[in-house]
């Protein structure tokens, strides 16, 4: 018998400790298949080095279980604001359950509200590529 409930995938913007990373995450009771995100602006990250908006993470993911996330780092919030990379975006998300039927949802994210918040900077991040600092 198959668990009650669908797969239910979300991308999300994190922030931990002045660093800036993005969650595929199925919140969801079932697994999800061919997993697919689209950004409507290009993410630059990594200090300007990688287009991470173009990772093969975001273009197919074959199998994505309940409660599984993938986590990838964009930038230090500094670097990234800095570079005056995208701040408000929108994320589509695409996806199948196992008798593949398709879901698809759009998330909208407003990363300006990571700009200001303070953070401990650690002896490991470069005092110039941090932003707010306590």
């Amino acid at each position: 018998m198959e668990a009650p409930g669908r797969p239910e995938v979300l991308v999300e913007f994190l922030f931990d400790q002045g660093a800036l990373f993005i969650s595929v995450r199925n919140i969801g009771a079932r697994p999800a298949t061919r997993v697919a995100v689209k950004f409507d602006k290009i993410i630059i990250g990594l200090g300007g080095t990688k287009e991470i908006s173009a990772l093969p993470l975001f273009s197919n993911i074959e199998f994505l279980g309940p409660g599984r996330e993938i986590m990838t780092l964009v930038d230090s919030s500094g670097s990234y604001f800095r570079r005056k990379q995208p701040t408000t975006l929108s994320v589509q998300i695409s996806y199948l359950d196992l008798e593949k039927q398709k879901y698809e949802t759009t998330i909208k994210h407003d990363l300006e509200i990571y700009r200001e918040l303070s953070y401990i900077v650690s002896p490991t991040i470069n005092e110039s590529d941090s932003g707010s600092q306590t």
